[in-house]
């Protein structure tokens, strides 16, 4: 039987909505915070959250990666009094299945509740697909499922993809694994690097030329447009197109024919578009730097990339790959690291992402030399002073100023047993390290888990024991 959990701090309204659930035949339960509908979360079993995003004790917008990271994730409904078309853009983004203002009657939120619970019990009966050719990614966070997720739907397109995300993410990986797994991975991949094309050599290099179209074409090129011909084409950086090229490109998305520098006729390649880019084309388009046109042709599917800092779970699997690796290229047994190595590569906030985590792997084994283990002194200069200077940060912030005395204050009348005061002083401590977690984690439970070992649901146990919530921190 579907389950349905509202999250909403008017009593009134979450028992005229679970009665609206309930005369559908479904079960529901109500949560009146946002820390306690995280707890129940946690424990799983629910198709459908119901979301409002003012709540006592956070935003309901800026929670939704946290419940979809949740096992078994439900489809999220935002319901919120006041509509906001920001907001309603950031939950869509973000992952919600629907965002909706709270209507006058109350029955006409049945319909996109029924259709979420739809969606969810058909895509769990969904039959299980292939197995994704995904060589070259390592990580099995949610965020990263999610985009595999995406991948595989687009590799069974033949939609144009746009993939985004910053420097390092991965954008080349991810075309490939379209390419790999979809009906044209027998034929060529193209990769062109559009930041490196030389403008003045651009339409020749992906259009091709004729022998003597310019002065220095000695012979005929059929350009990398052509070489794609039954394959994929994947434009890397395509923000730094050129506007001139990017007409040109447009008519060519359109009817898949071009004429080559200094030809006469026009020749066809069927290719299939994969392009990636880290910067904000839309903006771009608001510059007048980037065409409008070509940017929804672009977007047929579009999958975002996290970053590093938001799937720090999978940070160690992607070290020890790297230290695999290298251990292979070496002959020898890939080195370990210590309890301190790995904390601190889960503190750094990885700007340059998976690539700058590789180079710094290769750093630290360069470092290390013969010794076995590696060490945060090993770790190139640039991240060791980052987390220096971030230590300093988190041991100057309220929580640190608390310094405890020398000596435990005891009433020598009312002298406490030692498993009393035992018990005591180790709450005392538990709570100092969840606070100075929270302040270190921020808003990401994802990085609060990886910090501490805990798992989800102990991690909000903790929490609530100690009466503290993910904003404790500010």
């Amino acid at each position: 039987m579907p389950r349905i959990l509202v999250i909403d701090d008017d009593v009134g309204f979450c028992r005229s909505l679970q009665a609206i659930i309930a005369g559908l035949g479904w079960e529901s339960e109500a949560a009146n915070s946002l820390e306690t509908g995280l707890e129940k979360l946690a424990l799983g079993g629910f198709d459908v959250v119901v979301l409002d995003v003012v709540l006592p004790d956070g935003n309901g917008l800026k929670h939704i990666p946290a419940v979809r990271e949740m096992p078994d994730a439900p489809e999220i409904i935002i319901l919120t009094g006041q509509g906001d078309p920001d907001g309603a853009e950031l939950a869509i983004k973000s992952g919600a299945w629907d965002y909706i203002t709270k209507p006058g009657t109350l029955s006409k939120i049945r319909l996109p509740i029924s259709r979420a619970v739809e969606y969810h019990h058909n895509k769990a009966l969904a039959k299980p697909r292939a197995p994704l050719r995904r060589e070259g990614i390592i990580g099995e966070s949610k965020a990263l499922a999610a985009c595999l997720d995406m991948a595989a739907r687009a590799a069974r397109s033949g939609a144009n993809v746009l993939i985004v995300g910053e420097t390092g993410t991965g954008k080349e990986l991810f075309a490939r694994v379209i390419h790999d797994n979809s009906d044209r991975r027998d034929g060529p991949f193209v990769v062109v690097d559009c930041a490196a094309l030389p403008e003045s050599l651009v339409e020749s290099m992906l259009f091709g030329h004729e022998k003597g179209a310019f002065t220095t074409a000695e012979k005929k090129h059929p350009g990398l447009i052509r070489q794609a011909h039954g394959g994929t084409l994947f434009l890397d950086e395509i923000g730094e197109l050129p506007l001139a090229v990017q007409k040109a490109f447009l008519r060519l998305l359109q009817e898949h024919r071009f004429r080559p520098v200094g030809a006469t006729e026009e020749v066809r390649s069927d290719f299939r578009l994969v392009a990636a880019t880290n910067r904000d084309l839309e903006r771009m388009v608001a510059d007048w730097t980037f065409r409008q046109d070509l940017l929804f042709r672009l977007r047929g599917m579009t999958i975002e990339l996290p970053p590093l800092r938001g799937r720090t779970v999978d940070i160690e699997a992607l070290c020890r790959h790297r230290l695999q690796m290298r251990a292979g290229e070496e002959d020898e047994p890939a080195r370990e690291g210590s309890p301190e190595f790995w904390g601190a590569l889960f503190e750094y906030g990885w700007p340059g992402n998976v690539r700058e985590l590789f180079s710094a792997t290769d750093s630290a084994l360069a470092a290390a030399e013969a010794e076995t283990t590696l060490l945060p002194r090993h770790l190139p200069v640039h991240i060791r002073a980052w987390l220096a200077r971030r230590s300093v940060t988190v041991e100057s912030a309220p929580i640190a100023e608390r310094e405890p005395s020398p000596r435990p204050d005891l009433d020598p009348e009312h002298f406490p047993p030692i498993r009393a005061f035992r018990a005591k002083e180790l709450a005392r401590i538990d709570r100092l390290y969840l606070e100075a977690l929270l302040h270190v984690a921020g808003e990401s439970m994802e990085r609060a888990e990886a910090l501490s070992g805990l798992s989800r649901a102990r991690l909000y146990a903790l929490l609530r024991q100690h009466g503290l919530t993910r904003h404790s921190s500010s």
